[in-house]
């Protein structure tokens, strides 16, 4: 397989604050990257330093030359109750890449938004399309790696199972490699191939068979953790 990202000994301090360091971790074209850890380990901080949205302190972050990065965030600070709909917002951001419309509705379809919802204002839209419309504004311009802040952190447990298997079923038909971000260690396990565990330093990194031992996921949350067992046993099976 091909490495498309290396990180080297990343650090990263905000205000004073180191939120994590001498992280080292690889990505290769097509793998899905899974990224847990409790609250406030750096994992948001992390995705927005691989973005070059905030510079690393020290350490080095390498993309391949070709790569073309999506981004799915946690949410948006939008006004939901503006008198636009999402064909207007994916229209717009064809414009300001060049796209053409073809590329719009293609998206668009990859993830299940038909013409109908398209013409839906924003504020009207349901938790689970809204989360579909983040995703196909992401997929506009064609990234070949798609990053993921929890991107079901806002819906109820079916929306969340369907925007994780919308998630699988567009990385089979592009062949985009994932970064995600998520608490749901059921996830992890049927999804990732590999799996990062952060805690302001590198924990863990591997496959999640291999990495998420008891004694890992304690030094990761404190505890052992309430899933592992049940998880660990049913993915055996």
């Amino acid at each position: 397989m091909d490495r498309i990202l290396t990180t080297e000994k990343l650090t990263v301090a905000l205000g004073g604050h180191t939120v994590f360091h001498n992280l080292s971790f690889e990505l290769e074209r097509g793998d899905n990257l899974a990224i847990i850890g409790p609250n406030g380990s750096g994992k948001t901080v992390l995705l927005k330093t691989l973005l070059g949205f905030i510079p690393p302190t020290s350490g080095t972050v390498l993309w391949l030359p070709d790569t073309r990065l999506g981004y799915v965030p946690q949410k948006i600070d939008a006004d939901r109750h503006l008198p636009i709909n999402l064909q207007n917002l994916l229209e717009a951001k064809a414009r300001i890449l060049h796209r053409p419309n073809a590329e719009m509705h293609e998206v668009s379809e990859l993830v299940g938004l038909t013409a109908k919802i398209l013409k839906t204002p924003i504020g009207h839209l349901s938790g689970g399309q809204f989360q579909k419309a983040l995703i196909a504004f992401a997929l506009l311009g064609r990234p070949n790696v798609v990053l993921f802040d929890e991107p079901t952190a806002s819906l109820d447990e079916l929306s969340e199972a369907r925007i994780y298997e919308l998630i699988h079923e567009l990385q089979d038909k592009t062949g985009i490699s994932i970064i995600l971000v998520s608490h749901d260690l059921s996830v992890v396990y049927r999804y990732a191939t590999k799996v990062l565990c952060l805690n302001r330093e590198n924990i863990c990194f591997g496959t999640p068979e291999e990495a998420l031992t008891p004694e890992t996921l304690k030094k990761l949350y404190g505890a052992p953790h309430q899933y592992y067992h049940h998880l660990h046993d049913e993915h055996a099976h």
